[in-house]
């Protein structure tokens, strides 16, 4: 079996760029759509000590915390959400409420929001609640 040369840093730092930038204009695709359908983003890219939230996002007091999910197609990045990333998402989610106690009157969510390589965008809402 022939294996490829290992990757410089050079080439490391230029597919971490790349899919830096993939990411980005899929959240702004994510944001787009949502806006769209009438719901308001409350920000982007929210970092916690926990870990980042991609979106917030709210519609008739209803919040949304969205993660966005960007591979070639709908299926890959439906498949891409790992139990870790959940876990990261519902401590970053308890650190940015506690700071916004007027977010989410008629209730809170995660949803998921999928975009394929030609740019549509799919979204699972309500796609996991924390375990009681």
């Amino acid at each position: 079996m022939i294996f490829p040369p290992p990757l410089t840093t050079a080439d490391r730092a230029r597919r971490g760029r790349t899919a830096q930038r993939r990411g980005i204009d899929a959240e702004a695709a994510a944001c787009a759509a949502l806006e769209q359908e009438g719901w308001t983003i409350l920000g982007r890219r929210l970092r916690t000590e926990a870990g980042e939230i991609d979106a917030v996002a709210e519609k008739d007091g209803l919040l949304a915390l969205l993660e966005v999910k960007s591979r070639p197609t709908l299926a890959l990045a439906a498949a891409c959400l790992s139990p870790r990333q959940r876990a990261r998402l519902l401590g970053a989610a308890a650190i940015l409420l506690a700071a916004n106690p007027g977010w989410g009157r008629n209730g809170v969510r995660f949803d998921v929001l999928l975009v394929d390589a030609a740019g549509a965008v799919r979204r699972i809402a309500d796609a996991f609640r924390q375990e009681a």
